[in-house]
């Protein structure tokens, strides 16, 4: 049996959400799942909101995937959500409402 290829990117480190957002992009092609994880390094109390998957053929236009996931809603919580059939290029996007705010980390780990 061989060993499967794996690989985590952080593709965002220390970046306050407020408003529109959307993560770095990143490659992953030759993956063929993906788990995109999301900490939250500083948050207001109360605060919820959602990011979702989206999925691009160059890595400059793209389209909601379909899978959300919520962020979190409390100091050092982790939230995720799981992709398989997307293609080359994956970020997460979404909208916090005005006034609100969440300061995250976001990995994204690949296997093959």
């Amino acid at each position: 049996m061989a060993i499967r290829r794996s690989y985590t990117a952080v593709v965002e480190r220390n970046v306050l959400w407020r408003g529109e957002f959307a993560t770095e992009p990143y490659e992953a092609a030759w993956a063929s799942e993906a788990i995109f994880f999301v900490r939250a390094l500083d948050v207001r109390p109360g605060f919820s909101g959602q990011a979702q998957v989206q999925i691009s053929p160059d890595g400059i236009h793209w389209a909601d995937e379909g899978t959300t996931v919520n962020l979190p809603g409390k100091k050092d919580a982790v939230s995720f959500c799981k992709v398989r059939h997307f293609g080359g290029w994956l970020r997460l996007s979404g909208k916090i409402k005005p006034g609100d705010g969440i300061t995250v980390l976001v990995s994204l780990a690949l296997k093959e």
